[in-house]
């Protein structure tokens, strides 16, 4: 069939439809890049990739919506940060009215579904606006069929009725809700904005619920008491549509956040980790920021290391090996921990958040009796506690920590929260008496010498290679624990700040980038992220993500290098 720019009548599809009747699967390739005009206000419908049989994954459409056919109000396309907000409440309106997937034949026939999302505002491909406000969806379809043979009638009530009664949903939205969706996502977007000028790395709103319902479900915990926040860390911002709002500032430096088990550090930095994404209202942390270039950081016993300059935490090792350019394919805590530092400084992180306990303590701290029993001239290892001053002082990198153990820290730390039952109190002036009354001696913080430059690399373009079996290119990803690329399987489930498959989705796509022809062997990995976020910027999600997909979502420039510096085949050089 002759494929035209001009999209056809949905009669044309119909009569297709009705002729492709007990035809041989196969025949439903005939609808590979046409274009049809659905009936109502449904929109122009494109065939832009279809399954092999109905046991595969399901085609995926897109419907091109012209400005104006949706009636959306111009506030919702008057930005960029507009029309990703309005785009991700068009999604969630298609998610909530998705058809029940009511079975037209066999595997996967009937299946009419958009992509899910979480609380999260992010730029997807599965919806998103133009400048002059058209819209454009992307779903998946399962064609109808029984057995391998084509159930034409089941397709015409799939395609030409089931798929514009749904779509027209998106006519009968609420403006009044989209307004307050548009206006969440533009104070956040401000909130961020006005971070580095009032000195702060995190901003959480008075009033936040921070504790979800449970450790794997994103909802807020419905009976959780809203934040209070102490008079000594009280910040007032201001948004354009909630006006002036009190909050708890977390400063730059070096914070520390402690307290008793169960009493809410790690939901306290959870809220601050997740702050670099804006929340749908409702959530709970809707009003909670954090600038977008914090990075959470973790041991990860036995990931791959390659090429990374672990000098300022791990000086020569036994038998002279040099940890200049360090390389090893089953890292300990401490050394993975060391390098997940300098990888995030190397392509721009200026905040880092640990948690004690997901933290190699040998890293964290030496006490006073382990520095007695093992002299320095035999640990090469310097621990976070005797950098973590130095590093904002000298590298401009601040540090937000919980600590619930490592009283060693109340020596370096410029600002000390504790955590009361979900509540946060300002204990600094309080820490600072109990560092001087109890003094550390031996274990005290020692800086040992300047910070070395954290060295650029240059990544190999042998590195990224994508095939498996005859297949020349295979990437997957499995939820947001892991990213299959080629023969690797790039294990990325300790990436905290990975909060939707889609983003792991998107990571797969730029490494496909690297792997064709994008990393050249010149440019260094920052550089490289440079030009992607470029790309982004210039022509959107389209840029990167593969045709056609209606799953991924952006993901920040410190998870994709996070997620290249964890391939095992990763080769570097300096730059």
């Amino acid at each position: 069939m002759r494929k035209s720019s001009v999209p056809e009548s949905g009669a044309v599809l119909a009569a297709l439809l009705q002729r492709l009747e007990g035809r041989p699967y196969a025949a439903y390739k005939d609808l590979r890049g046409s274009s049809y005009e659905l009936p109502g206000e449904g929109g122009v419908l494109t065939f832009e990739s279809v399954q092999g049989d109905p046991f595969a994954a399901p085609s995926q459409l897109c419907i091109r919506f012209a400005a104006g056919d949706l009636l959306l109000p111009e506030f919702a396309f008057a930005s960029r940060d507009a029309r990703r907000a309005s785009a991700d409440f068009l999604q969630r309106a298609l998610r909530r009215s998705q058809p029940s997937g009511a079975s037209l034949g066999s595997g996967k026939s009937g299946v009419l579904e958009i992509a899910p999302l979480g609380p999260e505002v992010l730029e997807r491909t599965a919806v998103s606006l133009s400048e002059a406000g058209g819209v454009t969806v992307r779903v998946v379809a399962g064609l109808p069929a029984r057995g391998r043979r084509i159930l034409g009638r089941e397709a015409h009530v799939l395609l030409l009725t089931r798929l514009p009664e749904w779509l027209a949903s998106l006519v009968r939205i609420e403006p009044s809700e989209l307004e307050r969706h548009v206006h969440s996502i533009r104070d956040q977007v401000v909130l961020r904005e006005q971070l580095a000028d009032a000195g702060l790395v995190a901003f959480l709103a008075e009033g936040s619920v921070l504790p979800r319902r449970t450790g794997v479900h994103s909802a807020p915990l419905a009976d959780a008491r809203p934040l209070e926040v102490p008079t000594a860390r009280r910040v007032t911002l201001t948004t354009p549509h909630s006006g002036k709002l009190v909050g708890l500032g977390i400063p730059r430096g070096v914070t520390l956040i402690v307290g008793g088990g169960y009493h809410g550090k790690t939901t306290l930095l959870s809220a601050i980790a997740l702050g670099v994404y804006d929340h749908v209202p409702g959530d709970g942390r809707e009003r909670c920021v954090t600038l977008g270039d914090a990075m959470s950081i973790r041991a990860e016993d036995g990931r791959s290391v390659s090429g990374c300059d672990l000098r300022p935490f791990i000086g020569e090792l036994p038998m002279g090996r040099d940890t200049a350019s360090f390389e090893t394919q089953d890292a300990s805590g401490s050394t993975s921990q060391a390098a997940a530092i300098v990888e995030a400084i190397e392509v721009g992180a200026r905040v880092l958040l640990v948690d004690e306990d997901t933290a190699a303590t040998n890293f964290m701290i030496r006490d006073a009796r382990m520095r007695r029993l093992v002299p320095a001239s035999q640990e090469p290892i310097t621990p976070y506690l005797d950098r973590v001053q130095q590093l904002y002082e000298q590298r401009g990198v601040s540090s937000v920590l919980v600590v619930g153990g490592a009283g060693d820290y109340l020596d370096v730390a410029d600002c000390v929260i504790q955590m009361d039952t979900y509540q946060p109190r300002d204990v600094t002036a309080r820490a600072r008496e109990i560092a001087r009354e109890l003094p550390l001696g031996e274990a005290a913080p020692q800086i040992p010498g300047t910070w070395e430059t954290v060295h650029a690399r240059i990544p190999d373009p042998r590195s990224f290679d994508p095939s498996k079996g005859r297949r020349s290119e295979r990437v997957r990803s499995v939820r947001t624990r892991s990213i299959e690329f080629g023969r690797e399987e790039v294990d990325v489930s300790a990436l905290i700040q990975l909060v939707d498959p889609a983003q792991c989705r998107f990571i797969g796509d730029v490494l496909l980038e690297f792997a064709r022809g994008l990393c050249d062997g010149r440019r260094s990995l920052m550089e490289l992220l440079d030009k992607v976020e470029r790309s982004i910027e210039d022509r959107g999600l389209e840029a990167i993500a593969e045709p056609g997909f209606g799953d991924r979502a952006l993901a920040r420039r410190f998870e994709i290098a996070a997620a290249l510096n964890r391939l095992r085949s990763l080769r570097v050089r300096p730059a």
